[in-house]
């Protein structure tokens, strides 16, 4: 296998997961991305680890949990990373395993393509992002989000955790994406009101032709339009058929400057200077939804605004 692709698996395995001699290491992964799997199983192997390889069927959609076998083993490792199809991020199986001591990192949506290229940056870069954008963020009550496209949401976060997705998951129970690289918070459920215009892409749709507008009232999204985007949009969300799935889930802040729009949300939602917002379940890091499905969309420029000061413009970082 080509070097770059090795050094990526190796930068994971050493250098952001840190596994080490003596420790159970479990590659969650799926038919569909088995070869970055592969990779990381073998160097987990190389950092003298009790690795362990399990192998499913891609999932239907994000946040759909895992076979209760994979569930159960889980929660016995010191080290877990998941490229799957689809993501693991916000499924209970996960959060369980976090809470028992595991620390890891789930890659839903990765290639090849952006193992290789995302993997191979300086993720102290990313982190020192992330702190100074924790660190403007850490006792806001309210925030604002706009933009030139209709952006134009108030939610509040106060009491809410704001987690670090550093790159670096070193301690028991750290856990994040890789690629890493943002700040995420669930808002107070029901607190949301205002207009989304998606216009980067949508997890599960991949990169907008053009920009997917939703009306949100009392935490919900209650209006969805745009072109063919937001009709299958509508259908995700049909397909659940419950209301959580209509959940403003969550608010995010990319930090990575090696990301770009690709049409793939587990690198989007990085790229420095955008802000996403997801629908649906956010029970897994600090919300009180369960819905079975969790979808990001991706605005491009935005301005951010934390308690009355501008932390964003256009999509320029003022911190």
């Amino acid at each position: 296998m080509e070097e770059a692709f090795q050094k990526a698996a190796e930068t994971v395995v050493k250098k952001c997961l840190n596994v080490k001699p003596g420790e159970t290491f479990l590659v969650i992964t799926d038919t569909e991305r088995l070869s970055i799997g592969n990779a990381l199983f073998k160097k987990g192997l190389e950092a003298g680890a009790e690795t362990l390889l399990v192998v499913m069927k891609p999932r239907t959609r994000h946040g759909e949990e895992p076979p209760e076998p994979i569930a159960e083993m889980w929660k016995h490792v010191d080290v877990f990373v998941a490229p799957t199809t689809y993501s693991l991020t916000h499924t209970q199986a996960r959060k369980r395993a976090v809470e028992a001591g595991a620390r890891g990192a789930t890659m839903p949506g990765i290639t090849e393509e952006m193992f290789k290229r995302t993997l191979s940056i300086d993720y102290e870069i990313v982190k020192n992002n992330v702190e100074k954008l924790y660190e403007a963020l850490k006792d806001a009550k309210e925030v604002r989000v706009l933009s030139d496209k209709g952006t134009d949401i108030t939610l509040r976060i106060d009491g809410r955790p704001l987690h670090k997705d550093t790159g670096i998951y070193h301690n028991p129970g750290d856990f994040g994406n890789l690629p890493a690289g943002e700040i995420y918070v669930a808002p107070i459920e029901g607190s949301a009101n205002g207009t989304i215009v998606f216009d980067g892409s949508i997890a599960s749709i991949g990169l907008l032709r053009e920009p997917v507008k939703i009306v949100v009232k009392d935490g919900y999204a209650v209006e969805i339009s745009g072109g063919e985007e937001a009709r299958k949009l509508k259908e995700l969300l049909e397909k659940v058929g419950k209301k959580e799935a209509y959940n403003i889930a969550e608010l995010g802040i990319g930090c990575n400057p090696a990301a770009k729009v690709v049409g793939n949300i587990l690198e989007d939602e990085k790229i420095f200077g955008t802000v996403h917002i997801a629908l649906g379940d956010n029970s897994t890091f600090g919300g009180k939804v369960i819905a079975g499905i969790h979808l990001d969309g991706i605005i491009m420029k935005p301005t951010l605004i934390v308690g009355g000061r501008k932390i964003i413009e256009n999509g320029k970082w003022l911190i």
